[in-house]
């Protein structure tokens, strides 16, 4: 049986009628951009997180840099973020003309260690900017209350984890600014790029919601130097159909999960960890593995998907060489990066077909099995 890594067309075939439905009356409309799907949808992701202001945007990526240019992120600022994540989140910190400042991850949850971030922090530091990965949420107590000691900036990287909760706070609710991706693979994605950011002051809301139209409140003119970051009516329209599926898609993934848990129970691997207060949604189900190259190519040679995210650590990347860093500084976030590889998720994925991944897992392994 193969088994690929995410199965969109069979998630299209459930809501193929809907999706093709709405899609033809924007046509019919003919408004494609910022229309009143992408108002609708902006409403819908602020009250899923108890924010009282979504903006549309055109990516995650694009909603970062909008997040860091309404704080006033500039050149001569640090923002201290984790080297293990998507590249878009130290990427978006250049782009504004500042410096990413790295510290390294907790080696359960994958995220950005508190500690180490409160220690880096200095008189430059404007902003910090923790990721939720794969769909768990950072603590929303503990990032709070350091960004209130220290006066900077909380902005959430909630890219992979839209509906993921912890501590009764939903992820993109906890801080300042926070940016959510809609790309296809993603818990919730559309038909190509697409983006939000949610906001907890007005005046921060209004000055993204310029940016990305360039800045100006008014049509040709300018108040702003932002950028071209829109959302476009289309996708609002096929994420608007795939919202009311969502908390149903999210439970399958926590379901399916459980049922890899169990699974591997036994092998060499270590499954992924999650706190008991936390509702994490698996934007990918990641595992570390003893010789995980190995392994990953074991599986694919049954036609079984899997990647590795991520395979360079973002403080080792080429790009950011003049930043200063070396091998050895982020030892847990290195250690990551040689070892996680992540297994076939979404809602679709079937019982059978999970049992076929950790079968796959369990032969490479000579069998191994509690």
């Amino acid at each position: 049986m193969n088994v690929s890594m995410i199965n969109l067309p069979a998630q299209f075939a459930a809501i193929r009628d809907e999706v093709m439905a709405e899609v033809t009356a924007v046509l019919e409309a003919q408004y494609f951009v910022l229309g009143p799907r992408v108002k609708k949808l902006e409403e819908q992701m602020a009250a899923l997180a108890r924010m009282p202001h979504g903006i549309g945007v055109s990516s995650g990526t694009d909603g970062l840099i909008l997040c860091l240019l309404a704080a006033g992120i500039k050149r001569g600022d640090d923002v201290i973020t984790t080297p293990y994540s998507f590249f878009s989140t130290a990427s978006c910190i250049v782009r504004v003309g500042a410096k990413p400042v790295f510290a390294d991850v907790e080696p359960e949850s994958f995220n950005l260690n508190l500690q180490q971030t409160e220690a880096a922090i200095t008189e430059r530091t404007r902003a910090v900017l923790p990721v939720h990965l794969f769909g768990l949420v950072c603590d929303p107590a503990a990032w709070r209350a350091l960004a209130k000691r220290y006066s900077v900036f909380l902005i959430e990287d909630a890219c992979q984890a839209v509906g993921a909760r912890r501590g009764g706070f939903t992820a993109g609710g906890i801080g300042d600014l926070s940016a959510f991706s809609f790309y296809p693979t993603k818990n919730l994605g559309g038909a190509g790029d697409g983006g939000m950011v949610l906001a907890r002051d007005e005046h921060l809301a209004q000055l993204i919601r310029m940016d990305r139209v360039h800045g100006g409140r008014d049509r040709y003119h300018h108040d702003r130097v932002g950028i071209c970051g829109r959302l476009d009516e289309l996708q609002a329209a096929v994420l608007l159909v795939k919202m009311k599926h969502l908390a149903e898609w999210n439970e399958r993934r926590r379901r399916t999960a459980s049922l890899y848990d169990q699974a591997l129970r036994g092998t060499p691997v270590t499954t992924p960890r999650a706190p008991s207060d936390a509702y994490h949604t698996y934007h990918q189900y990641v595992i570390r593995a003893p010789k995980r190259d190995a392994l990953r190519d074991f599986l694919k040679s049954r036609g079984i998907g899997c990647d590795i995210y991520y395979p360079v650590p973002l403080h080792l990347q080429p790009c950011f060489a003049d930043l200063g860093y070396r091998r050895g500084q982020f030892p847990v976030a290195e250690r990551l990066c040689d070892e996680t590889l992540a297994l076939p998720m979404s809602a679709e994925l079937t019982e059978a077909e999970v049992q076929t991944v950790a079968q796959g897992v369990r032969d490479f392994y000579g069998g191994a099995r509690g």
